[in-house]
């Protein structure tokens, strides 16, 4: 019989998942201002990548298959070259606490898909008022009109966000029908580095290796991205995985959000972002939403787990 760890692991795990993820997004907002998105992001998948394979290796995980290599890189395409794309472009003009909120939308994109298209959830009243609330919050953080007096959000940049948490809906269905490793460590770090060189092929067709010089990034910007690989990617992702052994998908999914929240408190005091009147309605929207829809017992048991480990982040 598998003795449960002490309480104070428990609770140092999901502080981990809890602040360092929610983190991250000011992490890569300050990385960008100094590095190229598409390069910024393409390093921190590659090495994360590597160091997460490389470990696999040595605990003697098998390398991946052919076939589970396809599902790999289309995985890798979707998450990180489009999704994780998106967001680092995005944080150059949109500030880390609304990108958190906008890809809590996730959740909302996935039951959209299931309830329209797959037909695996059934439209109830419940379910309705959470995706009016959530697309409602989605509407308040977006429209200039009712800005409440904080600054418009950028349109380039929103929309690359709304575009990044529906391309991370059809990633999350598409992980139940692709052939992947067994080994979910392994199948992360497979991702991350697929997705990783695709970035970095990325940045170099569209011109980010020109001019850029590494001499002239501040220790800050080098920080903020071994922040991302080690806490991040690594450690994060490892404190998911363990705690999945101990405590159920439902109450490990809590993550989803928390996060945009610890963003937004973060980007607050340490990033001297603004917190108005529309930040917090529409964030209460569209987390009364995510809520909702987390804990309703069919989306946990189909989408909790499999958000997390797509996520990877």
């Amino acid at each position: 019989m598998e003795i449960r760890p002490a309480s104070w692991k428990i609770l140092l795990a999901f502080a981990i998942i809890y602040f360092v993820w929610g983190s991250t997004y000011l992490s890569i907002r300050v990385g960008v201002r100094e590095v190229p998105p598409f390069l910024l992001a393409g390093l921190r998948f590659v090495l994360a990548g590597l160091a997460l394979y490389g470990w696999m290796r040595i605990k003697g995980i098998a390398h991946p298959s052919r076939r589970e290599w396809a599902g790999i890189c289309l995985q890798g395409t979707l998450i990180f070259l489009i999704d994780y794309g998106c967001v680092f472009w995005a944080e150059q003009r949109v500030p880390s606490g609304i990108a958190a909120v906008v890809l809590a939308t996730i959740a909302i994109f996935i039951t959209l898909l299931e309830v329209a298209i797959l037909r695996t959830q059934s439209l109830t009243v419940r379910l309705s008022l959470a995706l009016l609330a959530g697309l409602c919050g989605v509407a308040v953080l977006m429209n200039r009109s009712f800005s409440f007096g904080e600054a418009p959000i950028d349109r380039a940049g929103a929309l690359a966000l709304l575009v990044a948490a529906v391309c991370w809906s059809v990633a999350t269905i598409l992980t139940r029908r692709l052939t992947l490793p067994a080994s979910k460590p392994m199948s992360a770090a497979a991702q991350m580095l697929a997705g990783g060189i695709q970035l970095l092929v990325l940045a170099a067709l569209t011109g980010e290796f020109k001019g850029f010089r590494i001499q002239a990034v501040s220790w800050t910007a080098w920080f903020a991205l071994l922040y991302l690989i080690v806490a991040g990617s690594i450690v994060a992702f490892t404190a998911y995985i363990w705690l999945l052994h101990y405590e159920s998908p439902t109450k490990v999914g809590t993550y989803a959000y928390v996060n945009p929240v610890v963003a937004v408190l973060v980007g607050y005091f340490v990033g001297g972002e603004t917190i108005g009147l529309r930040t917090v309605f529409g964030s209460v929207l569209v987390l009364v939403s995510v809520i909702t829809i987390s804990t309703m017992p069919k989306m946990v048991a189909k989408t909790a787990v499999e958000l997390a480990e797509a996520r990877a982040e």
